[in-house]
């Protein structure tokens, strides 16, 4: 939930002889001035025309081993290569595994993604070579590319589509174990690394829960020690500005807050996330999408507030959610201060809020916090 680019830059092989055939050529005139004399005199020797020197060069040329030694003086000094892995959305892949090997594939080097996605080969010979990229969840990606003597070659994002079935792997496991694999994977989901998201998956034929695991995970979000920290947050505002006067004020008005904020978050969490979801047979989760026009994934997400998978994988109205917002208001007229209590109105301004506050979790979701969560290990 991220990308600094730097811009190749080549510099240039350096060279230790200049025109190594003219040297030759000047030798070879020595050589040729002297016969006659039979004395290495190089004072007795005179100027020869450009066309007879030419002509001498033709006829007598350099051996094959000079020829070498023009080449060994230009060495092909290694380069480096570097880059970054993001996903569709331009988020940073971290930990994905990228292979570097040369034209005929006889060397390979293999590094993971760091936490923006970048990933660095250094003092890697010159010529052709392939980059291969790898990460669960992802289908492979490559590049190729060429690069040139002492190069410093930044190579452009590549990006990694979501695979069109990551159960590849898993093929065989019956459903309930395969769902239990992906549930513990989900579980490790936090955004910049602490915020719990657990109801997000970014499988898009995920299996359907157990109502067991669905309980598990209910459970799991209303006992994080970050669900305590907001609750504490929000009974603090509501201090603050004094909202629900009735409960009053100082330590004990703070607690009172504090106990009717956790009663409703724990009262939405088990209903419209287990209970009802148990009995209706609705997958609670929001199913990333991530790809298609901006619009179109705008519009998913917003309908995300009162539609979801079935257990049997098809699109229906969310009943649990929509039910389970107003049954979380209709409860919290029971610990409301009573003057704060509107009966029927509180409760249907309740669910409202929530089924708005679901909408715009679920289009965070779709375009920002993707690029901020981590698989927390």
């Amino acid at each position: 939930m991220t990308w600094a680019r730097k811009a190749g830059c080549k510099k240039p092989p350096s060279q230790v002889a200049s025109h190594p055939a003219l040297g030759r050529g000047v030798l070879a005139w020595v050589g040729l001035a002297l016969l006659p004399f039979g004395v290495p005199a190089p004072a007795q020797s005179q100027i020869l025309p450009a066309a007879h020197q030419a002509a001498t060069l033709q006829s007598n040329p350099p051996p094959p081993s000079a020829q070498a030694d023009g080449q060994a003086a230009t060495p092909q000094l290694p380069g480096t290569i570097s880059g970054v892995i993001v996903d569709q959305t331009g988020a940073a892949v971290v930990g994905a595994r990228i292979s570097l090997s040369n034209e005929n594939h006889s060397s390979t080097q293999e590094v993971l993604s760091g936490d923006d996605g970048q990933f660095s080969f250094a003092a890697i010979s010159p010529g052709s070579f392939e980059l291969t990229v790898t990460s669960a969840g992802f289908a492979p990606a490559t590049y190729s590319g060429v690069l040139h003597p002492e190069e410093i070659l930044t190579v452009p994002p590549i990006t990694l589509p979501v695979a069109a079935n990551v159960t590849r792997v898993t093929v065989g496991l019956p459903p309930a174990e395969l769902a239990e694999i992906q549930v513990k994977e989900e579980e490790k989901q936090r955004v910049l690394g602490f915020l719990p998201d657990f109801y997000v998956t970014y499988v898009p034929d995920a299996a359907p829960l157990r109502p067991k695991q669905k309980f598990e995970l209910a459970w799991k979000t209303t006992l994080d020690p970050v669900t305590f920290g907001l609750t504490a947050a929000v009974a603090g505002i509501e201090q603050g500005v004094n909202q629900y006067s009735g409960y009053g004020g100082g330590m004990q008005g703070y607690g009172k807050r504090y106990g009717a904020a956790y009663a409703n978050s724990l009262a939405g969490s088990y209903i419209g996330d287990a209970i009802l979801p148990s009995l209706l047979k609705q997958d609670p989760r929001y199913f990333y999408k991530g790809t298609g026009s901006k619009r179109s994934r705008l519009l998913y997400a917003i309908a995300n507030s009162v539609i979801c998978k079935g257990d049997n994988g098809r699109w229906q109205p969310n009943y649990s959610h929509i039910l389970g917002d107003f049954a979380a208001g209709g409860i919290s007229n029971l610990y409301y201060p009573a003057k704060d209590r509107k009966g029927a109105g509180l409760t249907l301004e309740n669910g409202a809020i929530g089924i708005g506050a679901t909408a715009a979790a679920d289009v965070l979701q779709e375009f920002v916090i993707r690029k901020f969560t981590r698989i927390k290990s």
